[in-house]
C-alpha cells in the first residue's frame, strides 16, 4: 500500500485531480466530507461540538449549522483550535478505518487540505501538491464559486502560502491550465505512485 497525501491551496483545482486519480484506480479518502459525517445528526462528533457551543449552532431541523459555527470560529482562534480538537480526532480515525478497508496493494489517496497548515505530510509516503498562482485561484474562486473578491483574498490567506506548501511536497501537479492540459499531467503522477505501491508491495 501506498499512502499518498494531497493538498493544494483553495481554488487550485485539487477535486479534479483527486477525480482523475479515482479513475486512474486509487482509493480516496476525503478528509473534507468526513469531516461533514462525523457530525451528522445522531453521531457523538456533534452532540460534542453542541456541548461546546450551544444549540445556537443547530438548525431547526437538528442539522450543523455551518455558517453560525464558522461566524464563532472563523475569527477566534481559540475557538478554532477547540472544534478541532473535537473534529480532528474523529477524522483521523474513520480514516484510518477507511484506510484499512483498502487492499494491501492499493494507492490511498488522502484529501487533506489542511495538511501543510497541520504538519502532516509526515503521515503519508509521499504528498503530491496541486499548484496554481495566486492569480489563477483568485479568478477560479471568484468566477467559478461566486465569491467576491475580498472573501477569496481572506479565504487564501487564511491558508498556507504556495511556497509552504511547494516545500513539503514530493510531486507538484501545475493547474494553471485548462482541464485537458490536467488530465497528461495526473496520469504521469499517476504511473509513478502506481509503480512505488508495486514496489513496495
Amino acid at each position: 500500500m501506498l499512502k499518498v497525501g494531497l493538498t493544494g491551496g483553495i481554488g487550485a483545482g485539487k477535486s479534479a485531480v483527486s477525480r482523475l486519480l479515482v479513475s486512474c484506480g486509487a482509493v480516496l479518502i476525503d478528509a473534507d466530507r468526513i469531516a461533514r459525517e462525523v457530525v451528522e445528526p445522531g453521531t457523538p462528533g456533534l452532540a460534542a461540538v453542541v456541548e461546546a457551543f450551544g444549540p445556537r449552532i443547530l438548525t431547526s431541523d437538528g442539522t450543523l449549522d455551518r455558517p453560525a459555527l464558522g461566524a464563532i470560529v472563523f475569527h477566534d482562534a481559540d475557538r478554532l483550535a477547540t472544534l478541532n480538537s473535537i473534529v480532528h480526532p474523529l477524522v483521523g480515525r474513520r480514516s484510518a478505518e477507511l484506510e484499512a478497508m483498502a487492499d494491501q496493494d492499493s494507492v490511498v489517496v488522502h484529501d487533506v487540505p489542511l495538511l501543510t497548515e497541520n504538519g502532516l505530510a509526515p503521515l503519508y509516503d509521499l504528498v503530491v501538491v496541486v499548484d496554481a498562482s495566486p492569480e489563477t485561484q483568485l479568478r477560479r474562486l471568484v468566477e467559478l464559486r461566486g465569491m467576491s473578491e475580498s472573501e477569496a483574498r481572506a479565504r487564501m490567506a487564511a491558508q498556507a502560502t504556495r511556497e509552504q506548501r511547494r516545500a513539503v511536497a514530493d510531486l507538484v501537479i501545475d493547474n494553471d491550465g485548462p482541464l485537458e492540459a490536467l488530465e497528461p499531467q495526473v496520469r504521469k503522477v499517476w504511473a509513478e505512485l502506481s509503480g512505488r505501491a508495486a514496489r513496495n508491495g
